[in-house]
């Protein structure tokens, strides 16, 4: 009579969340309220509410947290507000900065 057996391993797998890095904006003497809250609104897609809040930070706190992605995604949407911002010829300041 014949037996089989089945050995049955486990491997164990551990996935990371990827690091999560913030966009911050600072304050500057040139830039409008307006175009730090419609880049908040069109970049960061922010509503109206948030929008105001993070500009409010940045004007009275001298920055403020435009949102917090993967590395990936906060270097594409720095880049795009960067862009955008030298196109209108102001000199926004952004960073990135790990969570």
């Amino acid at each position: 009579m014949e037996t089989n057996t089945i050995i049955a391993e486990k491997n164990k797998i551990k996935i990371k969340k990827p690091k999560h890095y913030k966009v911050v904006m600072y304050n500057d003497d040139f830039t409008t309220m307006e175009f730090v809250v419609s880049i908040l609104i069109d970049i960061f897609n922010k509503n109206i509410e948030e929008a105001n809040k993070v500009m409010i930070d940045v004007h009275k706190k001298g920055k403020g947290i435009a949102g917090i992605y993967p590395y990936d995604i906060a270097v594409s949407k720095l880049s795009t507000a960067m862009r955008i911002s030298e196109s209108e010829e102001f000199p926004l300041k952004l960073a990135i900065e790990e969570v």
